[in-house]
């Protein structure tokens, strides 16, 4: 892995599978069963890996406005990261490069991906491959809970990286801003809608499902596809990205990264924010 990289493979992991500088975070969850996730990592883990759920952990509670998977509240996340080890960037010390993996096509890991970039912290990656193909190599896996730990995790909160419902009204026609949705065409389409109360998306946006970043087997496709997905849009002034409720963008956000464009922002009250209004 590169420093400037936002990916780890499984042999890299294994190589760094006890460098204290290493804090890996198993971020599994299933939007059908809430309590799934965490019962698959009390059965089996990546070796000294944690826990992060998405309603718990990587959000905050549900109000009238915000979508369905409204961002943590900053201080009770960033406790939560100290209490896992991370540390931030000090002058004398190193921050701590923070591996997350899931099992469903870097859904929720990139999630957590997002959020720590958002809080300032760049020394993050996502497994390619997720916990399956860890599996699939027969590395060590353990039922084990790691300890907590005491690390000090300060948040530089990056405004900049995000817009709300209000920005998206008053910007999303203007020339140089595109809007991507997301979520599987016919969510798009508003033919079929199994989550929100209103099917269709936000008027003027453009799809670009997040599923297209890896194969089926949650392996991210190489840079040059990921730079040529993007093509069309790669000049604009500004790609503000959204999905259900702000988590499966997130890959779409990573596929940015991966190819090189930066002026990309976070909707994340998403598509179930916005129907809110």
């Amino acid at each position: 892995m590169t420093n400037d990289s936002c990916v780890v493979s499984a042999q890299w992991l294994l190589e760094h599978i006890n460098n204290p500088q290493v804090v890996i975070v198993d971020c599994r969850f299933s939007l059908a069963d809430a309590q799934l996730g965490k019962q698959q990592y009390q059965t089996s883990h990546i070796s000294g890996a944690y826990y992060l759920d998405l309603n718990l952990d990587l959000s905050s509670p549900i109000t009238e406005h915000g979508g369905r998977h409204p961002l943590p509240d900053i201080e009770k996340f960033s406790k939560k990261l100290a209490n896992i080890g991370v540390n931030s960037q000090t002058s004398n010390s190193q921050a701590t490069l923070v591996v997350a993996y899931d099992d469903s096509r870097l859904a929720f890991a990139s999630r957590l991906w997002w959020l720590m970039r958002y809080l300032g912290h760049e020394q993050v990656a996502v497994l390619d491959g997720g916990f399956a193909g860890w599996l699939l190599l027969d590395y060590p896996v353990t039922d084990a809970i790691p300890p907590q730990k005491t690390a000090d995790f300060t948040p530089k909160l990056q405004p900049q990286m995000m817009v709300d419902f209000s920005t998206i009204k008053t910007r999303k026609d203007l020339p140089g801003i595109v809007l991507v949705d997301s979520r599987e065409s016919d969510r798009y389409l508003g033919i079929r809608e199994p989550i929100d109360k209103i099917a269709g998306h936000i008027p003027g946006a453009v799809n670009y499902p997040w599923q297209d970043v890896t194969n089926a087997n949650g392996y991210l496709y190489p840079q040059e596809q990921q730079q040529q997905r993007w093509q069309e849009i790669q000049d604009s002034q500004e790609i503000v990205v959204y999905c259900g409720s702000g988590v499966t963008a997130c890959v779409n956000l990573l596929s940015l990264e991966l190819a090189g464009i930066s002026n990309y922002k976070l909707y994340p009250g998403s598509w179930s924010d916005w129907i809110s209004y």
